[in-house]
C-alpha cells in the first residue's frame, strides 16, 4: 500500500467511527433531525429485537421520538467497534461494515434524595451498521439493533401475609 492509500483508510476509519458517536449522540439526545439527516436517502434500521419497528429512517425516527420520549435519561455507550470496508476487489472502498457493542442506561429522570437520577433500567447488546460514501460523505445504510439482555429495577418482594 502506498502512503496515500494508507492515509485515505485512516481518514475513511475516522470518519466511520465518528458517524457512530453521532448516531448514539443524536439518539441520547433526542434530535431526531439530525438522526435522519445520517442516514442515506434509502436508508433503514431495525430495532425489532429491543420490541420496536423497523421501517425507512422517517418510520423509525418516528417511533424513536414517541417511545424515548418518555424517557428522558438516556445514555449510549458503544464499544468494541469491528470496521470493515468492501473487499477492493468487488467494492471501490465505498461500504463499510460496523459492529460494536453497546450498554444503554435509560431512565424517567426521576432525581433521588441527593438529586441524582438512576436510570430505570439498562440494556445491552449488539449494533450492526451498514454505511455507504455519499457525495455528503459517509452515511448509514442500515442500522441493526441485536439487544442482548435487559435488566430492570429491582423490585422488592411483597411481604408475606401468615
Amino acid at each position: 500500500m502506498t502512503q496515500r492509500v494508507e492515509l485515505a483508510t485512516v481518514r475513511d476509519r475516522l470518519a466511520v467511527d465518528e458517524l457512530v458517536t453521532e448516531y448514539a449522540v443524536a439518539v441520547d439526545d433526542g434530535d431526531w433531525t439530525a438522526f435522519r439527516a445520517l442516514f442515506a436517502v434509502d436508508g433503514r434500521a431495525d430495532y425489532r429485537s429491543a420490541g420496536g419497528v423497523a421501517g425507512d429512517v422517517a418510520t423509525v425516527a418516528a417511533w424513536l421520538a414517541e417511545s424515548l420520549g418518555r424517557l428522558p435519561l438516556r445514555q449510549h455507550l458503544i464499544v468494541n467497534r469491528r470496521v470493515r470496508f468492501g473487499i477492493w476487489e468487488q467494492d471501490t472502498g465505498d461500504t463499510a461494515e460496523v459492529q460494536a457493542d453497546y450498554v444503554n442506561p435509560m431512565g424517567r429522570g426521576t432525581a433521588d434524595d441527593r438529586g441524582v437520577a438512576a436510570p430505570d433500567f439498562v440494556c445491552g447488546g449488539r449494533y450492526a451498521f451498514a454505511m455507504v460514501r455519499t457525495r455528503d460523505g459517509w452515511r448509514l445504510s442500515e442500522v441493526v439493533v441485536r439487544e442482548k439482555w435487559r435488566r430492570l429495577p429491582d423490585r422488592r418482594a411483597a411481604d408475606v401475609i401468615n
